[in-house]
Order: structure tokens, then sequence, then C-alpha cells
């Protein structure tokens, strides 16, 4: 077993605590990673508080990693001693089920594993990036490109890939015009991925608050949904809406905003269920969509677009004795724009 330090929360209601995790022995086909940065996603916090149902606790969160390999397993052939490699929402899964086949593991019929709050295949509760080392089968590592660096790279691992694979799949491009709600981590990466895409990009923010932000980012318009003028001026306008927000909204006049067969499509997660009017949908032959993060193909496939792209999230590096404080901020949207531990403070 390898033991790596880590930062751990024992129930919903507790703070984090320095605690040691053990890391199997490395199998044939395992990379062990030395993380040097993790992300802070919003799952994150759900997962910690128990909002998304019962946890078994204690706790690591982090799917949004960053580090170098250390070692490798005999039979690893895609990464070596001193790459530079990310870690995302997921570490394994069946590999044979058909949606596996075509390279979109997060929808494996059997069920993917999560980073943490997961079981691998041995049978034993998977812990995330808040740590200091982890072993991942190398099929599902990423390589991250020399132009971005480690400190960046984490929230791509998730903030990235999330508003990526929606923007990617429903054609963002030349021509389409695309608005995006929120402007937290996940929207103010999908703003810059959209505009890199081609697309004509709005921001639906509840304040204008960020609009200078929104702009520099690459939007061409922002507005603020607390002005109902902006419903009635922006109505059935665009052709996909990506909605970053984790919180309950009303649907409806989201709904409103989409031309003829627009599509909104969530990547936010609220912990409470969403209502709607069928009848939003059939008026324009709508569409009502969901996205999770991405397969490892499609996930290397973002991290090369960034870097093509000159893409990276706008981040703010904490230590690990930051984490509850970086919490209570992201809660009330106080971060511009994703927090990343700095593992050395472990």
């Amino acid at each position: 077993m390898i033991t790596a330090k880590a930062r751990a929360v024992d129930g919903p209601d507790k703070t984090f605590r320095a605690a040691e995790i053990n890391r199997r022995d490395l199998d044939s086909f395992d990379v062990l990673i030395e993380i040097k940065y993790a992300g802070i996603c919003h799952s994150d916090i759900h997962t910690a508080h128990g909002e998304w149902g019962p946890v078994n606790y204690p706790l690591v969160p982090g799917h949004e990693i960053a580090g170098i390999v250390t070692d490798v397993g005999p039979r690893v052939t895609k990464y070596k001693v001193g790459d530079r490699v990310g870690v995302g929402c997921m570490v394994d899964s069946c590999g044979k089920c058909e949606n596996c086949r075509k390279g979109e593991e997060q929808y494996c019929l059997k069920g993917k594993v999560d980073t943490y709050a997961g079981v691998d295949k041995y049978g034993e509760p998977t812990q995330g990036g808040y740590s200091t080392h982890i072993v991942v089968t190398e099929d599902f590592v990423v390589s991250i490109p020399e132009k971005i660096s480690l400190d960046v790279a984490a929230p791509l691992l998730c903030a990235g890939i999330t508003t990526y694979s929606p923007l990617s799949h429903w054609g963002a491009g030349q021509g389409k015009r695309v608005a995006v709600v929120g402007m937290g981590g996940l929207g103010h990466m999908a703003v810059q991925i959209a505009h890199a895409m081609g697309a004509e990009v709005t921001v639906l923010s509840q304040t204008l608050g960020k609009k200078e932000d929104g702009l520099q980012f690459g939007a061409d318009y922002y507005y603020a949904t607390s002005e109902q003028e902006t419903f009635t001026k922006l109505s059935g306008y665009f052709d996909l809406i990506i909605n970053t927000v984790s919180a309950k909204i009303d649907i409806d006049a989201y709904f409103s905003l989409l031309t003829l067969d627009g599509t909104l499509v969530n990547v936010g997660a609220p912990a409470e269920p969403l209502s709607l009017n069928v009848m939003s949908l059939i008026g324009h032959r709508r569409s009502f969509a969901g996205s999770m993060i991405g397969g490892i193909r499609e996930t290397q496939e973002m991290l090369d677009f960034c870097a093509k792209h000159n893409i990276v999230p706008k981040i703010e590096v904490i230590s690990a004795d930051q984490i509850d404080e970086a919490y209570k901020r992201v809660l009330v949207s106080d971060v511009k724009y994703r927090f990343v531990i700095d593992i050395s403070t472990m």
C-alpha cells in the first residue's frame, strides 16, 4: 500500500481535517500520480454535504487533478515517469458496454467508477484529489499539454470538459447563437470555449456585476436575468443555451429564449428538482437536455483544444488549510472563478 496525505471530511456538517489514506499498490496497467494541484468543484461541496444522497465518510473529495507520473505498472504503455497528467471525474468503467466502446465512459451502462465517493473494481471506496497521490488505471489518465500549467489545468478536468462536451455535441460554432446561464466556474469556461468555436456568445447572469469579465472572456453580449426586459428582448433568439448554475431557476422563462428547434442543456446539477411546463417545449419544437462531463477521448480533445486556443480558467490558488473557507465562499459566489488547492501545502 502507498500512504498519501489528504484532507478528509467526516460528515455533512464537519470541517476538513488532515488525514492519511492508503492507495493500492500498482496493478499491471496502473499509474501512480503525485498530485500537484486539485480544483474545488461545486460537486465536491454537494457530495461533502450529503446533498446528493448517502455518503460513505470519511470522504476525500476532488476530481480536478493535475500532477506528475512517479511510477507505472509493468504493462503500462501510455505514460512514463515524469509525464504531466490529469485525472477527472471518473477512474474506471466496464470498458465493454456499448457506451464505453463509443468512448462515452461517463455513461457506462454498468456504472462508471467515480474518482471519489465510488467503489472500485477491488471493492474499495474511492478517494479523490485532495491528497498527495492517486493510483489510476492508464486508460483514465489524460496528458496535459506543455502549454497549460498544472495549476490552471486542474479545473479543465471537470469545468472544462463539462462545458466543452455539450457545446461540441450540439454544434456550437459559426452561425450559432449560444447563451451561457451563470458566470461561475463552469460559465466562464463555457464562454471561452463557445467563443473559440466561433459562436456568438451571450451571458445571462443574475446581475451585471461580472459583465466586464464576461466580455473579456469572449462574450459578445451580457444581460441581467433579474431584469424582466431581458426575457422580452431575447425571446426566441438562441439556438443553444447552456445552463451552468446549480440552483433552482424558472426553467420555462429560459425556454422562451430558444428559437425553433433550440435546445437548453443543463450541466449544473441543483439538489432540488426542477419543474417545467411541457407547453414551453411543444410550442417551438424545443428540446431540454442534460450533459455529464465527457469521455476520456473527448477530455483529451478538450485539453488540446484549450492549449491551441490559449483557454485557461481564472483561478485562486489556496492552501489545504483554506478548504472550508473556500467552500463557504463558493456558496456565496465569492470566487473568480475556481479555487485550486496547492497540494504541496498538505
